[in-house]
């Protein structure tokens, strides 16, 4: 089964652990990319904060089997 995580601020992606999310927060950008490097093998979906989005433009670019739902600034 395909795996969904949220990476960005805390009060941003709590929530989304009630729906079974992964949450791993990141206060900055070297925390973004290192709950990137910790996410769960599988993972399919991951729901990124604008700033989170803005820290991982390499790493997205070379995952193109993950789909990546940037929420609203």
């Amino acid at each position: 089964m395909s795996a969904m995580a949220a990476i960005g601020r805390r009060e941003r992606v709590r929530g989304f652990a009630l729906a079974g999310v992964e949450v791993l927060p990141a206060a900055d950008e070297a925390a973004a990319r290192a709950a990137w490097a910790a996410l769960p093998s599988g993972t399919a979906v991951v729901i990124l904060t604008p700033d989170a989005q803005a820290a991982l433009r390499v790493e997205l670019a070379a995952a193109p089997s993950v789909l990546a739902a940037v929420l609203p600034g």
